[in-house]
């Protein structure tokens, strides 16, 4: 009798899990459209910015502080960003040029993590803008040199 309810629980168990993964998988499909559909519409207001040259907006899209190359100090405010734009965006690499050709790359083992590898003048890319998702959606937020 025993063994009879020991292999009752465990095909209750079984079906059970079957039954929340047949739930679960549509929604974590879903979370993926939805998550898609984020970073593109967040790339596509980024992107539009810092094309036509908007620190504001490229400030609204950002998250503080923003990290920075290895030596270069963070950018803690939107009027630091503001004073720092050409320093961000122009200094390193050309991110206009660079981002019209781009789509961000969401990682994989940290799909709330995304970034956009653009080229240093030599023309490697090495030069990396980090983004994140947030409670309040995609944001910038961080710049980073592989060679530094």
């Amino acid at each position: 009798m025993e063994l009879r309810t020991r292999s009752f629980k465990a095909l209750a168990l079984l079906a059970l899990l079957a039954f929340m993964s047949v739930i679960a998988w549509p929604a974590a499909r879903g979370q993926g459209a939805q998550s898609d559909e984020a970073i593109q519409s967040f790339w596509k207001k980024f992107k539009t910015a810092i094309v036509s040259g908007n620190g504001q907006v490229a400030a609204n899209l950002s998250s503080f502080p923003v990290e920075m190359s290895y030596g270069i100090g963070k950018i803690r405010t939107k009027p630091e960003f503001l004073r720092r734009y050409q320093q961000i965006f122009n200094e390193q690499t050309n991110a206009a040029a660079c981002f019209a050709n781009k789509q961000p790359e969401i990682e994989a083992a940290e799909p709330t993590r995304a970034s956009v590898a653009c080229p240093n003048q030599a023309g490697d890319e090495v030069v990396i803008y980090h983004f994140r998702l947030t409670r309040t959606g995609w944001k910038f937020v961080a710049l980073d040199n592989l060679n530094e």
